[in-house]
């Protein structure tokens, strides 16, 4: 009988640097980075590309019902696509998906289906997954949880080096109250205050912790 697969759940609001850990750790234990937050932003690429307004929450799930996404992994990296189109980082972080991404992961429906799709991948792969609710919603059950934080002030000088110019305090209060999946803290998560650390000092206690727990 074959192993389960190695899943870290890394979880943390926009521009607490969760990706570039997730990305880290997962290259040093060989398992494949996932940024959950691309298949949203993908999604919601895709409501713009067919014309949908994205607070029509209808047609929003018309569409929903009949995309496909492919998830796939290059050099250690999840890659990402939806109807049929392999999705480039220009195209997710575009102003247009900035905009409207947080109404569209908000809504429940949106919610279920990416959930299963990325529990469906972790299945074939050790993963560590990123995003907002990978530790509360999608794994649950997995024993390596992390909430990597850091200060607003931190996180929007963050956002700005990337030339992403959105609203951190409306990213966080939308992500905070939404009704389902909200961003918390799991219970057994260990918490990272990533304001003053370097990104290796960061990764270096993440992986401690999962070590540790490995035994």
């Amino acid at each position: 009988m074959s192993a389960s697969p190695l899943i870290i759940a890394i979880d943390g609001p926009a521009a607490s640097g969760k990706s570039t850990v997730a990305k880290r750790v997962a290259a040093a234990l060989g398992i494949v980075f996932v940024n959950s937050g691309a298949m949203y932003r993908a999604f919601t690429w895709w409501v713009l590309e067919n014309g949908i307004d994205p607070a029509d929450t209808a047609a929003v799930l018309d569409l929903l019902a009949r995309t496909e996404f492919t998830c796939g992994e290059e050099n250690g990296v999840g890659t990402i696509a939806v109807g049929g189109v392999p999705m480039t980082r220009s195209e997710l972080a575009s102003t247009g998906v900035n905009g409207a991404v947080s109404p569209i992961s908000a809504i429940p429906q949106v919610r279920e289906r990416l959930v299963a799709e990325q529990r469906r991948y972790a299945t074939d792969h050790g993963v560590a997954m990123e995003g907002r609710d990978i530790g509360s919603v999608v794994f649950p059950d997995t024993p390596h949880k992390f909430y990597i934080d850091a200060s607003p002030e931190v996180r929007e000088a963050r956002r700005r080096a990337e030339g992403i110019d959105d609203s951190i305090a409306k990213r966080d209060r939308i992500d905070s109250s939404r009704k389902t999946s909200p961003l918390v803290i799991p219970d057994d998560a260990v918490v990272v205050d990533s304001s003053e650390m370097g990104v290796d000092e960061v990764v270096e206690t993440v992986l401690a912790a999962i070590l540790g727990r490995m035994g």
